[in-house]
């Protein structure tokens, strides 16, 4: 079933960002992120759900807000789809976007751990930090829009990775 508009607001404003990557996205090649998404069930009590997956973004390339419906989603399904339209239609509200990444998205695992959503993050949290990879992040959201919690995050995180990368598009005269 396709997410609404509040869906996708009611995804974004419960993105959260429990452990961020630690290194910016690359500006002259290509990214590599592993994201732990864990979402909560809200018809069952302690019951946790926990995508783990791969985002490969691309060396960055300038775009406008007008062209970020027109990104490449491959992989992802027609809710994420849509949200790219919406974004289009609301591009305003997005100003902040000055350029942005082919982005595709490789599911690894989804698997449900019967365990309160707060234990269940700790411990993917210890895990992530153990390993030590700047490229990792843990996120919780929404379960029925949890690809919209992975653009959201995207987005800000190219937004956090902007400044640096325009730094070194200007070095090389590129700007």
């Amino acid at each position: 079933m396709p997410v609404t508009e509040d869906d996708f607001t009611y995804a974004i404003e419960n993105t959260k960002v429990v452990l961020p990557p630690q290194s910016r996205l690359e500006t002259f090649g290509s990214s590599v992120l592993n994201y732990y998404l864990i979402t909560e069930e809200m018809d069952q009590i302690n019951l946790s759900r926990v995508r783990e997956g791969v985002i490969h973004a691309d060396r960055p390339q300038i775009i406008t807000p007008s062209q970020i419906s027109k990104l490449l989603l491959d992989g992802f399904g027609e809710n994420a789809q849509n949200y790219a339209k919406w974004i289009n239609e609301n591009g305003t509200r997005f100003a902040f976007l000055k350029y942005g990444f082919c982005i595709r998205k490789n599911e690894i695992t989804t698997y449900e751990v019967h365990d309160p959503m707060e234990a269940v993050v700790g411990r993917i949290q210890n895990m992530v930090v153990e390993k030590n990879n700047p490229l990792s992040t843990v996120l919780t959201g929404v379960d029925d829009a949890w690809e919209v919690c992975l653009l959201k995050f995207m987005m800000d995180y190219i937004q956090k990775s902007s400044g640096g990368n325009i730094q070194d598009f200007k070095k090389r005269g590129l700007l």
